[in-house]
């Protein structure tokens, strides 16, 4: 992928990493094809490039379109079957409910199918079961209690490794419809249809689709269905924001159809049309054109909150909800509970990070960090294991142990490494309860007597593997510019090429021998610096949550000194003004 010679001769960052050339040579030779056939620029033919983009791509990966790139829907197994159960029951006029998974991507999946379905004149109600006293995915008693109300339940985000659930509910009154996304873990469920592109019998070639995806999918057929028999049916276009919201909080890539969901998503969730996400944005003061950095780390984490530690259905509800009043009544309960989530969070990761410092420290420090508490909110583990992840470089879980011995943990994984896989493995080889996943993310039951074996069990799968890919971990570099070449017209250029995130990895240029003016630590953590290039052009830079890491240190120490400073670029909006500012990656010292 690159060649073997260092970024700016970076062996070691501040970070522990080498820095390499994100292009190769041949496409370093692809992005001078791009800027002389299309006549652009050199940095947004370095980015395409950089992006495994070709000069015959260029034009049309810088403006990809749902009609290019969206599939016949029924390419997808059991997809025709699904849309025909739902348009029958819209032109009869069924009751329909809707059982979703917690997260954005069930919250979004739930309000997108309830939107549609009120088009026509359903009311459908939507169900979000308890993370804590429920779990993930269907259970027996909610489906009966679905079933006692509807004709139809259509799962979102979850219900394909829920066969023994449906096989134990007498469904002769009740169809079900699954629409999901998750890896296959047994036998299907014996339902109408099972649409989820990660079925093994699937060759639609969509298994990086998240839910809202699936569904939107679905919806395209139905409305085809619908318009065959002379109904009229809503803009599926207009309701693009919420498959953008799930497909950027759930880290699928934003490669194919996903790009093009969010970027034409993104449209249009700026005109504020959906109540809901009109008020989140209000309350997380987003005073700009919303991106995917806001939908990731601003919306998606308020809407999160109450499926961590309130109400779980409240993000369904507030996306799905049409009176302003009440959508924003919603979203100012999701911002108190997502400030008492920062608070309950901040403590348990310092525990946790103790913990694993310690383990460490030790003779043989694990290559898989596991720790476990009984004094820790369940609904909190997975943001407990990405900051776990964050501080060790290494894949990490946390557990919360309940008073039974049974602990619920979660775990988040670095680059190259299959976490889902391992645990996965663990199932089968008895040491845990249950467990899933993806390459990047999984969850998992235990007891806690077991811990240890799971630990055991970790190791002699993982090390060799975790060793090697953190000793030889990388931060790929776009190119290296000045302070001064920082401009609004730059980062313009680049944002072409987005929206950036799983898949596509944002831009990330290095500011060469420049020095740190002056640093202080705001909000929660974070480091703000003001750094001078050699012609004294100033730029204004951020790192979050640095201010008491191996980064953070490097940057303080290095007040006044010359370093090489990695980063990605954007505008900062404040009193109607645009400013260039870096959000900083890493550092090294300049040889």
């Amino acid at each position: 992928m690159t060649n073997g010679k260092a970024f700016l001769g970076v062996e070691r960052s501040a970070k522990q990493r080498r820095w390499i050339d994100r292009m190769s040579a041949a496409q370093a030779q692809v992005a001078v094809d791009i800027a002389q056939r299309h006549g652009l620029s050199d940095v947004l033919s370095r980015v395409l490039a950089g992006r495994g983009v070709s000069a015959d791509q260029a034009l049309s990966y810088l403006d990809p379109t749902m009609k290019m790139l969206m599939p016949d829907p029924r390419s997808v197994t059991a997809l025709e079957a699904a849309a025909q159960r739902i348009a029958d029951a819209i032109t009869h006029g069924e009751s329909v409910a809707i059982f979703g998974d917690y997260d954005v991507d069930g919250a979004a999946s739930s309000a997108l199918l309830a939107r549609y379905l009120r088009f026509f004149g359903l009311d459908a109600e939507i169900y979000i079961p308890d993370r804590i006293f429920e779990g993930y995915g269907p259970n027996a008693d909610a489906i009966r209690q679905l079933a006692d109300r509807a004709s139809l339940i259509v799962t979102v985000d979850c219900g394909t490794n829920s066969k023994a659930v449906f096989d134990a509910v007498d469904d002769a009154r009740c169809d079900v419809v699954v629409l999901d996304h998750h890896q296959v873990g047994g036998e299907l469920p014996d339902v109408v249809a099972v649409v989820n592109p990660n079925r093994d019998d699937d060759l639609s070639g969509l298994g990086n689709l998240c839910a809202a995806g699936v569904v939107f999918m679905t919806l395209v057929e139905v409305s085809r269905l619908l318009r065959g028999r002379g109904s009229d049916v809503p803009d599926l276009l207009s309701m693009l924001d919420l498959v953008a919201l799930a497909t950027v909080c759930d880290v699928v890539p934003l490669t194919g159809l996903n790009r093009a969901f969010v970027t034409k998503g993104l449209i249009a969730a700026r005109h504020l049309n959906n109540p809901g996400l009109a008020a989140l944005a209000r309350v997380a003061s987003i005073g700009e054109p919303i991106n995917p950095f806001h939908l990731g780390f601003l919306i998606g984490p308020r809407i999160n909150a109450g499926g961590r530690i309130g109400d779980a259905a409240l993000g369904a509800r507030m996306l799905s909800e049409d009176d302003r009043d009440r959508a924003g009544e919603i979203a100012a309960e999701l911002d108190r509970l997502n400030k008492e989530r920062q608070a309950i969070e901040a403590g348990m990761v310092e525990e946790a990070k103790a913990e694993a410092d310690r383990d460490l420290q030790s003779n043989s420090p694990p290559s898989i960090i596991v720790t476990s508490s009984r004094d820790w909110h369940p609904g909190i583990v997975g943001l407990i294991a990405a900051r776990l992840k964050e501080h060790t470089r290494r894949p990490a879980f946390a557990i919360a142990l309940d008073g039974s011995g049974k602990g619920t943990g979660s775990g988040r994984s670095i680059p190259g490494f299959d976490l889902g896989g391992i645990v996965r493995a663990a199932v089968e080889a008895g040491i845990l309860v249950k467990g899933g996943g993806h390459a990047m993310a999984a969850g998992l039951t235990v007891d806690a007597e077991r811990l240890g074996e799971l630990r055991d069990f970790f190791e002699e799968k993982a090390s060799a593997k975790v060793g090697k890919l953190i000793d030889t971990e990388s931060q790929p570099i776009d190119g290296a510019i000045s302070a001064r070449g920082a401009t609004a017209t730059l980062i313009g250029e680049m944002e072409k090429a987005g929206p950036f995130g799983s898949g596509s990895p944002e831009p990330v240029f290095v500011l060469p021998s420049h020095r740190v003016v002056s640093s202080a630590v705001v909000g929660n953590g974070h480091l703000k610096l003001r750094l001078r290039g050699q012609e004294e052009s100033l730029i204004e830079a951020i790192a979050f949550r640095a201010a008491d890491s191996e980064l953070g240190q490097f940057l303080i120490a290095g007040n006044g000194s010359p370093v090489h400073v990695a980063g990605t670029l954007s505008l900062n909006y404040w009193n109607g003004q645009q400013t260039p500012q870096m959000r900083i990656l890493d550092a090294a010292k300049p040889i």
